[in-house]
């Protein structure tokens, strides 16, 4: 479907949710004869499009609670880290209009006058629906009620306590499986089909099978490898039937890059569901401010570090790499690197020169490209297109369970984790080599892997970190893996040696000074050879008046984000608290893992 027929979709979608919400207004559900509405196919297209929910611009801010950036925002698992969290404090998530919306649908929709396809199609995505949100109660809770129906005021059931996680994700299985079986492949645009239901599907699978594998607390080990297989044959079942194909044009500076700022993402093959932006259709939208720059986020050092070098060969591996500075860093390394952060020399089109990187308190310095429109053009800044799934994570869903089910063979490789380098021009990954040289700062990372396959299960690891960053996938990798304890550990920035001049662009020429916290900034600042004035900054400690912090003031060290200590309680932090106010209206409801 062309871009503009799926923006005339949107409007139609943005009609179906204002028709359903006054149908639902001129008819309470507690009283409302469904005939009224549940009559026809376009009733059921407009009820269930009024469900449609897909990830948007956010999507490039959303690696705010982990390890990928530094931020200044209020993001929940900070603040449970550093302050004292309990059930009166975290009083989100606990909402159920959507699943009662779902529900009414899934209770009324063979009431239309419509074929057994038909109907189970929006049947399956309604499925669909309730199965993602399932999925993230489960996430966020873990055991919470199943309803399979809705309830009204002073029903038995709203007063039951939860069901097991157990018995509430084979019932997301169910749904998914039933989706799968009879969600349409041919959809509108823009819409989940057929293939997108598959991806939530091992998408699923493997987040279960490997949160059951890595927690002990869940007492559910010996569950995880019927999950891994699920997300194995769902991940198959996607790559045999030949629809989808990592997208590259050789160009391996500028084609991973490509996906995430393009205006139509509509015909790219890799691209299985997409969300379109169009300004001059009245579908608009950025996140430049928020992506680059000293908004409220800043990518962190580590991230940087995880990318290998262009030879395949780990940047933590290099004498001295702790103490590289920003141009040093950059050099030689995976171009995915380059396509991701600002890199010395990239430029602006608004700019005459190359960007010289700002520096503020509690920012990293580095800057991200991911989800940035390069343009002062305001139709095209505002109409780029948001990749919602891609072929790119069902390549490493299979990688992953494989690796963990013990049946990874190279082959497999080849045909997952090695085309995502080969986009690049990286050397591909060699499964006996990755096993036989574990690398020790992934073994320190994640020290509860273990088994044959551990160095190639951090390799894997490695290239979803890579090729998925800035795409909200971190935190729930973090979670699942339980790796939480990684979030202990404050974002750093940059390297400065200490107060000096120091080239931000490659072109071996200064572009800022830095002097110590107290010495005044002169108003005539000087000049580098190229006669542009060096931009000045004052470093000192943390909580200084400085403008930049390091770790050892002015005697350098990198950039200081926050000094407040963060502590990941386990299990505890893997969840979230029942609110309060929700336990007394209904003392059946139970605390879970230590909250209270």
């Amino acid at each position: 479907m062309k871009k503009y027929q799926l923006l005339f979709l949107t409007g139609l979608l943005t009609t179906a949710v204002s028709c359903k919400k006054e149908f639902l207004d001129r008819y309470p559900q507690t009283s409302v004869t469904p005939e009224v509405f549940f009559n026809t196919e376009e009733d059921l297209a407009l009820y269930i499009n009024g469900l449609l929910s897909m990830s948007s611009h956010g999507m490039y801010l959303a690696d705010q609670g982990t390890d990928n950036l530094a931020t200044t925002a209020a993001i929940e698992v900070k603040n449970m880290m550093t302050g004292s969290p309990s059930s009166q404090t975290i009083s989100g998530g606990w909402a159920w209009g959507r699943l009662r919306t779902i529900n009414y649908f899934l209770e009324n929709y063979q009431r239309a006058n419509v074929t057994t396809e038909t109907a189970n199609h929006y049947a399956g995505l309604a499925r669909y629906y309730r199965a993602r949100f399932y999925h993230d109660m489960v996430k966020r809770f873990s055991d919470v009620p199943w309803y399979s129906g809705t309830l009204n005021p002073g029903d038995e059931a709203l007063y039951k306590a939860q069901d097991p996680r157990v018995l509430v994700m084979d019932s997301v299985m169910a749904d998914l499986d039933f989706a799968l079986a009879n969600v349409r492949d041919d959809v509108p645009s823009g819409t989940p089909g057929k293939w997108a239901v598959a991806v939530m599907n091992a998408k699923i699978a493997l987040y279960e099978g490997t949160y059951r594998k890595y927690h002990p607390e869940l007492a559910l080990e010996s569950t995880a490898e019927g999950f891994l297989e699920r997300a194995v044959a769902t991940a198959e079942r996607i790559m045999a039937a030949g629809k989808f194909r990592i997208h590259s044009t050789g160009n391996p500076a500028s084609d991973y890059a490509a996906l995430f700022g393009r205006q139509d993402l509509t015909g790219i093959s890799e691209v299985i569901l997409v969300n379109s932006y169009d300004q001059t259709k009245n579908r608009s939208g950025n996140q430049n401010t928020g992506v680059f720059g000293n908004y409220e986020q800043s990518p962190s050092r580590d991230l940087l570090q995880t990318y290998l070098m262009s030879d395949g060969t780990r940047f933590t591996d290099l004498a001295g790499f702790q103490t590289f500075g920003f141009v040093k860093e950059f050099e030689q390394r995976d171009p995915r690197l380059a396509q991701t952060f600002a890199y010395p020399g990239w430029q602006r089109e608004q700019d005459a020169a190359p960007y010289v990187q700002f520096l503020a308190r509690n920012f990293t310095g580095y800057h991200q490209l991911k989800g940035y429109v390069n343009s002062t053009d305001q139709v095209l800044l505002n109409s780029s297109d948001v990749p919602v799934h891609r072929y790119a994570e069902v390549l490493l869903i299979l990688a992953e369970a494989k690796a963990e089910l013990g049946i990874l063979t190279q082959g497999d490789l080849d045909n997952t984790v090695n085309l995502l380098r080969d986009r690049v021009g990286m050397p591909h990954v060699n499964l006996t080599a990755a096993n036989a040289d574990v690398d020790p700062v992934m073994a320190a990372r994640y020290p509860n892997v273990t088994g044959d396959n551990r160095g190639c299960i951090f390799e894997i690891r490695r290239e979803r970190r890579v090729e998925l960053a800035f795409e909200n996938s971190r935190f729930d990798d973090l979670m699942r893996w339980h790796a939480g304890k990684l979030l202990e550990e404050i974002p750093e920035g940059m390297y400065f040696p200490g107060v000096g001049d120091y080239d931000m662009t490659g072109d071996g020429v200064p572009d800022i000074r830095l002097i110590p916290e107290g010495q005044t900034i002169p108003s005539e600042r000087e000049q580098n050879a190229l006669g542009v004035p060096l931009v000045y900054y004052t470093i000192g400690p943390f909580g200084s008046t400085a403008a930049v912090y390091l770790q050892n003031g002015t005697n350098g060290g990198a950039v200081v984000t926050d000094d407040r200590a963060r502590t990941f309680i386990e299990p505890k932090y893997y969840y979230r608290p029942v609110p309060n106010t929700e336990v007394i209206l209904n003392p059946n409801l139970k605390q879970l893992f230590g909250w209270d």
